[in-house]
């Protein structure tokens, strides 16, 4: 029996978990929508980045299986199938229920055919004044090669004749991505895709010509980044924009086409841009449902999740509403958040803009993986640095998707006299962490926070996450070695307290659960986004077989196969997946009956986080601190609205609901409780 799943698979039936939630009519209306949205806007990542993958090695005609027995033709046949029934659901739900729906709601999705003479009117208009100037049609003749179509565009393929020479041409129209996807009409509750406005008025784009026929078409291509470290004098940041632009030029790792789109124009497409017939997906409804991302951001709360506010933390709160020195709420003890329940502005945020305004601060240290384009984060370290505090930033230029933007800030941030770095070489720096170093007087004194989510405004609101904010001496002195280790010529290797990756974390996290399978009454518990390292998996295994206990809540890829006989039967695996992005990760070791280890921190179990980033882990210590921990991971596995379990044979099944037990509302309601017990 195989003792692994396959990788690709796996990250879609989290696929397939997150668009189930956009099939649930117990999700309120506009959240399912964005739900579908979010399923899309994965797929293309899923395209640009795993399958381009799996095609790069059936071009190269590599043979040999993964860990899981599949060749790379087999997986991608495997997905193919998997893709094409998932795009039936998406497309189900969204005409024979969304669109209805919305439509009872006032959100109403209309054809350009069924629009009266007004509606067409103020299309017109619409098209005239801010479609027209910026869309430009590009003819294939002698004269014009076929255009360049690039990633994630959406297009015309356009037939016209010229009536006098009676010849036929091909041209292509981009729908431009700078433009609403979806035009709204003057009662603002109804919206048409913006190709069918291009599509009524292709007359006024090709003046003179018959428009024969019109189809819609979208190219998904291979956007992977690959940085070669090994050459010598090489700039990493010119690298990494040259690699940018090349991007755009990847190799077609999809085509997606309508149901009636002929032979001859899909042969010409596929021509023209490389593709085979298996990269052709046809959709039966609308091609790109990520942009219902806009109708999902309309202001109807009565069609969305009830508000939360995140609370403040008990120790941050202050009757008067100014926030207390957070430099004296640590020093009375660690501080732990958990957001989006706590409040990322109220913590995070506090920490850094009072460290940038404090008289006593020397120098603040920080990574930065992903941040929000107007990170108010950022500007705090901008306005440290012109208060002439020794500011240092290690801006990981390779966070897939998020290089320009990293690229932006790392010469905002160079420009205000920040020391900018760009790690190690060979390595991306994923870890989460900050330090500020503060002259007390007596002692110089360094503060700390480890996280598990990016230093990220925007995605703090719907990320779940947890961070430690200490001034523990000795992960005061880890966090200076490590980034000397970071910004320098060192050497280091040994750590404190914190596991680091890619040189302690493995070999402690293996040695922790050895000591457990030893255990008459072993326990571990564990949550992440993904688990797919084999060293780590059959860790566990031979723990599940020494008859420890093993409870994993794993968000997205699971490669380890949970309740086999002999091998995993005392494996449970569960996966979270409702309203707010499970995304921490939090290591427990040990039963109630003896000391436990938790560990928090940036780190997944998969051979990249293990071996090729550096990843930071951090002990939680506090006892006052560890019930936290607790209540998060036995909600994880008490869930039974939101949980999906994990069987022998790899498929994904809801967990019934019989206490009605929703870890999001929970955790939503403690936290506040928490913050009306201060009043």
């Amino acid at each position: 029996m195989a003792r692994y799943l396959n990788r690709e698979l796996s990250w879609l039936e989290f696929s397939s978990r997150v668009l189930a939630l956009a099939e649930n009519s117990q999700v309120p209306l506009l959240e399912r929508v964005r739900f579908l949205s979010i399923w899309s806007s994965n797929l293309d990542e899923f395209f640009q980045v795993r399958v381009s993958g799996l095609q790069s090695q059936i071009d190269r005609a590599l043979t040999g299986s993964s860990p899981d027995g599949l060749t790379p033709y087999q997986a991608m046949e495997r997905v193919r199938d998997v893709v094409h029934e998932q795009q039936e659901r998406a497309v189900k739900v969204f005409i024979t229920d969304l669109a209805p729906r919305l439509g009872v709601a006032g959100i109403g999705f209309s054809d350009y055919s069924g629009l009266d003479d007004e509606d067409r009117h103020h299309m017109d208009i619409q098209f005239r004044d801010r479609v027209f100037p910026v869309v430009t049609p590009l003819a294939v003749d002698p004269s014009h090669p076929f255009p360049y179509i690039s990633n994630l565009s959406l297009n015309l393929a356009v037939v016209v004749r010229n009536p006098e020479t009676d010849l036929t041409r091909f041209a292509r129209v981009k729908v431009p991505p700078i433009l609403p996807r979806f035009v709204v009409l003057p009662d603002g509750e109804r919206f048409v895709p913006l190709e069918q406005v291009i599509a009524a008025h292709l007359g006024d784009l090709f003046p003179g010509m018959e428009i024969v026929a019109h189809h819609v078409f979208r190219v998904t291509r291979n956007s992977d980044i690959e940085i070669d470290h090994g050459e010598e004098g090489s700039d990493l940041l010119l690298t990494l924009e040259s690699e940018l632009t090349r991007r755009r030029f990847g190799a077609v790792a999809r085509l997606e086409v309508g149901p009636d789109l002929p032979s001859d124009l899909l042969t010409l497409l596929m021509r023209e841009m490389g593709a085979s017939e298996q990269q052709v997906y046809r959709i039966e409804g609308p091609l790109d449902l990520a942009g219902l991302v806009n109708l999902a951001d309309q202001n109807r709360p009565d069609l969305k999740y009830p508000a939360f506010i995140p609370v403040v933390s008990p120790r941050m709160f202050h009757a008067d509403g100014i926030a207390p020195d957070i430099f004296s709420v640590i020093n009375e003890g660690d501080l732990f958040v958990h957001h989006p329940y706590d409040s990322f502005a109220h913590s995070t945020e506090i920490f850094l803009h009072q460290a940038a305004r404090d008289p006593h601060v020397l120098a603040i240290k920080q990574t930065l993986y992903r941040t929000s384009s107007d990170s108010a984060i950022m500007g705090a370290l901008i306005h440290a640095a012109n208060e002439s505090k020794q500011v240092v930033v290690l801006v990981e230029l390779q966070a897939r998707f998020d290089e320009e933007r990293n690229i932006e800030w790392a010469q905002r941030l160079e420009d205000a006299g920040v020391h900018v770095v760009y790690g190690v070489a060979g390595l991306k720096t994923h870890s989460k962490i900050s330090l500020v170093v503060r002259d007390e007087g007596e002692a110089i004194t360094r503060y700390a926070h480890i996280g598990t989510g990016n230093y990220n405004e925007s995605t703090a609101r719907i990320y779940e996450d947890v961070g430690l904010f200490t001034h523990d001496p000795e992960i005061g002195a880890d966090l200076s070695d490590l980034f000397n280790f970071l910004t320098g010529y060192s050497r280091q290797r040994r750590y404190r307290k914190l596991l680091v990756a890619p040189d302690s974390l493995r070999r402690r996290l293996l040695e922790l659960i050895a000591e457990e399978a030893a255990a008459p009454d072993g326990l571990i518990t564990m949550k992440m986004n993904s688990l797919v390292d084999p060293g780590m998996i059959e860790a566990l295994y031979a723990a599940s077989a020494a008859g420890t206990k093993v409870d994993l809540i794993v968000r997205g890829i699971c490669c380890l196969i949970p309740r086999v006989p002999g091998m995993s039967s005392n494996i449970r695996v569960r996966s979270i997946v409702g309203r707010y992005l499970e995304h921490s990760r939090i290591y427990r070791f040990g039963s109630r009956q003896r000391p436990r280890t938790y560990l928090i921190g940036s780190a997944d179990l998969m051979p990249r986080n293990l071996d090729h980033r550096v990843e930071v882990l951090t002990p939680v210590e506090d006892s006052s601190l560890q019930p936290r921990l607790d209540e998060i991971l036995e909600l994880g596995l008490a869930d039974d609205e939101l949980a999906w379990e994990l069987s022998p044979d790899g498929d994904w099944f809801r967990v019934g609901a019989e206490r009605g037990i929703d870890s999001h509302d929970t955790l939503q309601g403690l936290a506040t409780a928490r913050a009306r017990n201060l009043h």
